[in-house]
């Protein structure tokens, strides 16, 4: 790395496609949850491969401090954590403790206010200050509404502790259900942990005075999202990436990488948790993101190297993550010489031969980052990526994998 202006560290990546086999780290999402699971569990649980991601420890230091300090008002720094806040802001309640939340980032811009109404709406009190948020009382069960198309986090945080209140409740989703498999991820950790949620039409009824159960063991899977850059960088090359560590049949939506990369024409090879991929013939496609939020960034900068053009669509709630990836996305990628612009809630991305370099201005957001490192893959120039840091929040070891692959020639 080398040192900028304001003490900033930036990064210069070299040009040109790679090849190498990394390993898949572990998947953020699920050790969020299982995390909970444990701590929420009358019995010791180890929870193996829980990673150490900056957001990881955020939600490890909520919990001891919820579950295990003395009395008082609990003082919980969430960093920029979104999911840490959107599940430990409902666990509060459950638990009937008077809490104040550290946020930081741009964590205190990012939604909370669906979440918020429904837990004042039964029983608690919460103020939001600039960057802290205040909540006391104890949440009530009954019947909750939330959006199906804001973020699948509150509809998460909810269905993890409205099992253990008194009393049953049920949980309605107004509009289409976006980022539907981080729901069922949730589920599926409530399962483990012999927790009871039944789906409705609308929605979900849960049975209250509920106790969890989790097995003794719990290991966490390597992780799609993170495994998304790797996996592009070696569509771009002839001689191919690959990922291990991957769970083919995982319920992490994004795993639709694997049929992604197929459908923009890319090789791609699965033998048991090994996903290899390789140049073929690119061309542009329809790429649907609501599922997939997180893996648009680094898509986006494969499809400005494939032939024609890609329309991405979908896209509106990559405005609300730690920067407007949706915006951002565009603006990293022209700044690298890519043809992309913002069409309402969509990106239009227009496939060059090769991109010249430059600056990456990534907005301090760890996905755009690692996106910044798929597009010099197809760079003539060096690509000088600013805050390279930030990729700490879910990929400490990223610059650390990337320089294990060697250029392929």
């Amino acid at each position: 790395m080398a040192e900028s202006g304001r003490n900033k560290m930036t990064k210069l990546i070299e040009p040109g496609a790679r090849r190498g086999e990394v390993r898949a780290t572990a998947s953020k999402s699920q050790a969020h949850r299982y995390l909970i699971c444990a701590a929420l569990t009358g019995h010791t649980v180890r929870v193996e491969n829980a990673g150490s991601s900056q957001d990881i420890r955020a939600t490890l230091a909520c919990l001891s401090a919820l579950l295990y300090a003395d009395g008082g008002t609990r003082r919980l720094d969430c960093g920029e954590s979104g999911t840490t806040l959107r599940f430990m802001l409902p666990l509060t309640g459950a638990l009937g403790a008077d809490a104040e939340f550290m946020l930081r980032g741009r964590l205190p811009e990012r939604p909370i206010e669906p979440l918020a109404r429904e837990l004042c709406a039964h029983g608690m009190n919460i103020e939001h200050r600039g960057n802290i948020l205040r909540c006391s009382g104890a949440l009530r069960p009954g019947a909750f509404t939330l959006p199906g198309d804001v973020s699948s986090q509150f509809i998460s945080g909810l269905l993890m502790v409205l099992p253990m209140l008194p009393g049953d409740s049920t949980l309605n989703i107004t509009g289409q259900l976006q980022s539907g498999p981080y729901v069922a991820m949730t589920l599926e950790a409530l399962r483990l942990s012999r927790i009871s949620v039944t789906e409705t039409a609308d929605g979900y009824h849960i049975p209250g005075g509920q106790s969890y159960d989790a097995p003794e063991m719990m290991t966490v899977e390597g992780d799609w999202s993170n495994a998304a850059p790797f996996l592009c960088m070696g569509a771009l090359s002839h001689s191919g990436v690959a990922v291990t560590g991957l769970n083919p049949e995982s319920v992490q939506g994004d795993r639709a990488i694997v049929q992604i990369l197929r459908e923009l024409g890319a090789v791609v090879e699965v033998c048991g948790d090994r996903v290899s991929v390789r140049r073929g013939t690119l061309h542009g496609a329809v790429i649907d993101a609501a599922m997939i939020p997180d893996i648009i960034p680094a898509l986006a900068a494969l499809c400005a190297a494939a032939d024609g053009e890609t329309r991405i669509i979908n896209a509106g709630r990559l405005r609300l993550k730690e920067s407007d990836r949706l915006g951002g996305t565009a603006r990293l990628l022209r700044a690298l010489g890519a043809d992309a612009r913002v069409d309402g809630d969509s990106l239009i991305v227009r496939g060059r031969p090769e991109l010249s370099g430059g600056t990456a201005e990534i907005e301090s957001d760890h996905r755009m980052a690692m996106a910044a490192a798929v597009a010099a893959c197809a760079c003539r120039g060096a690509v000088t990526v600013t805050d390279p840091g930030c990729v700490k929040k879910s990929y400490p070891g990223f610059w650390d994998d990337l320089s294990s692959l060697e250029a392929d020639k």
